[in-house]
């Protein structure tokens, strides 16, 4: 079998919950479930930490944040550790990017990667930005290739959703055509006094502008973080219709996700930087006509963003260093695999007090243990299968429960295993 193409599509600030094909009914994305139809929609998939920088290094090395040493936006990845971009140059790949880079900036110069945008153009903006950085990407795909290439596509929306926060849009005064509140709207009463606090961190930006907002408001910021996401499926759209076009889309293996998710206003919490299921999951996605089964939804295993370096060198064949994430392929081919047990989430809540300021998630089959650094009630505990919404902490409950203390124990493990100093504040 011929080493394939590879198209590694990412967006920025989307949830799982942000596409059609896994059950919204409040927006429509036509490509991005078609692409899903084509092939695996991994539906437990996580960031290795929800905001971009971090995310980003991770997506990039397959290491998590305090492995790549990238724990806030604003830093550089150690340059010790290989990305894709080298590692697949190295095996002979053209390899180009055009999009948000964010590790510390978008170019011209990306590390491992021809930059295809204009260097100058405002890729913060994805309504002005994403049609540009599209553009490229389809000027790329319909060059005459005479070696397999490794193209990266990185769209901004449904980002604007954070410019659109800041320019506190006027409350609407109909509730026509505004989606439903969901019902994990309320916060906990008892809730961690860690994320009262990141409420009010502008680098969390979320609370200092929703604070005063009625349900109307609500809801309609959910309408614009949904036709932002629309906006983007547009351009998905566009780089698989190339696809087509140009006859490279049964040689070419598609990975799609991104970088983090969006707090949809559950717990009253918007952007990004929190623990709770709608900020970390992502979309999943892998194709690869008549190579990777099509119509799948895998609803068992659970996904990291680590995982995207060593399944794509694993399909295309090419040596990759030892990493902490896992290659799906052996799940693609044989659903019976058991995968992984748990995986982890990296939270560093403040650009400048980065040390004292942290979370970590951890997420095994059926319950989600969080922790936080510091604060009243530093712990979560959730039965996801029960509690979906994540509107009980058992935490505060079940003191002495074997799942907590086991969950406890898989932290103390990882963080061990992995060099990770966070400190738990129970154990």
């Amino acid at each position: 079998m011929a080493r394939p193409n590879i198209l590694f599509l990412s967006t920025d600030q989307q949830s799982s919950r942000a596409l059609s094909c896994a059950g919204n009914p409040d927006l429509h994305t036509p490509h991005m479930d078609a692409l899903a139809a084509a092939g695996v929609r991994f539906d437990q998939a996580y960031c290795a930490a929800p905001v971009c920088g971090p995310s980003r290094a991770s997506l990039m090395t397959g290491r998590m944040p305090h492995e790549t040493g990238v724990l806030v936006n604003g830093m550089t990845p150690d340059p010790a550790i290989p990305n894709m971009g080298e590692l697949f140059r190295r095996a002979g790949y053209r390899t180009a990017w055009s999009g948000g880079w964010h590790l510390p900036d978008s170019g011209p110069r990306i590390r491992g990667f021809e930059c295809l945008h204009d260097a100058d153009t405002h890729l913060g903006h994805g309504s002005l930005a994403d049609v540009h950085v599209t553009d490229r990407a389809i000027d790329f795909l319909q060059l005459d290739h005479d070696r397999p290439f490794f193209l990266g596509v990185s769209l901004c929306n449904p980002h604007d959703i954070c410019r659109w926060l800041v320019s506190r849009p006027s409350a609407p005064q109909s509730e026509a055509g505004l989606p439903p509140l969901p019902s994990n709207f309320e916060p906990d009463p008892a809730e961690a006094e860690f994320i009262g606090q990141c409420r009010q961190s502008d680098y969390c930006q979320g609370g200092t502008h929703t604070s005063d907002w009625n349900e109307l408001q609500w809801r309609n910021y959910l309408k614009s973080y949904y036709r932002l996401t629309e906006e983007a499926d547009v351009q998905v759209g566009r780089l698989m219709a190339t696809l087509r076009a140009t006859g490279l889309e049964r040689e070419t293996l598609v990975l799609f996700t991104s970088d983090h998710g969006e707090g949809l206003a559950a717990h009253r919490w918007v952007c990004k930087l929190m623990l709770y299921e709608e900020p970390v999951r992502v979309p999943f996605v892998v194709s690869w006509p008549g190579v990777i089964p099509a119509g799948v939804v895998d609803a068992e295993h659970l996904v990291s963003g680590l995982d995207v370096l060593p399944t794509l060198c694993s399909w295309a064949e090419v040596d990759f260093p030892e990493v902490t994430g896992i290659s799906l392929r052996p799940l693609i081919e044989n659903r019976r695999e058991t995968g992984r047990t748990f995986l982890v989430t990296e939270l560093h809540a403040d650009m400048e007090d980065v040390e004292e300021m942290q979370g970590r998630m951890l997420r095994t089959r059926r319950y989600k243990y969080v922790v936080f650094s510091r604060g009243r009630n530093p712990e979560m505990f959730f039965d996801l299968e029960e509690d979906p919404g994540e509107t009980r902490n058992l935490a505060l409950e079940v003191e002495g429960d074997a799942e907590l203390d086991r969950h406890r124990a898989l932290m103390r493990q990882w963080c061990a295993q992995t060099g990770d100093s966070f400190a738990q504040p129970i154990c």
